[in-house]
């Protein structure tokens, strides 16, 4: 039989039951969605560029990357990018293209429902 691995880190353990909660009280899947991505083993988490971001994404647009935002590209589009882990590159070139960049909890918290949120990775 193979080793079992466990999550560790506490933040993200209390992200998952966070997100688990927030999509049974407010009936939202999405966040139900991400929180099994993110229970998931890391190597097969979403790694995404802001290229990636700048190519698929609409202005406006609030996107949710269950995973890793990378700041590989350019991206000259104005979205809300809120994933568990993003490089300063990537955050810098968000910012400067007038979106901003936030984290998962701060997302719920401003959109609890879920409605109008894209999951990209």
């Amino acid at each position: 039989m193979g080793r079992r691995s466990y999550k560790t880190n506490p933040h993200l353990l209390t992200l998952i039951q966070h997100l688990k909660d927030a999509g049974r009280t407010n009936e939202a899947c999405v966040w139900r969605d991400i929180a099994l991505r993110l229970e998931g083993p890391a190597s097969t988490w979403a790694e995404v560029n802001v290229s990636k971001l700048d190519m698929y994404a609409n202005d406006n647009e609030v996107i949710v990357v269950p995973g890793t935002l990378l700041g590989a590209g350019e991206i000259k589009k104005k979205v809300t990018v809120a994933a568990f882990r993003a490089s300063s590159q990537a955050r810098q070139k968000i910012s400067s293209a007038g979106g901003q960049s936030i984290s998962i909890e701060e997302l719920i918290a401003e959109n609890p429902k879920g409605s109008k949120v894209r999951i990209m990775g």
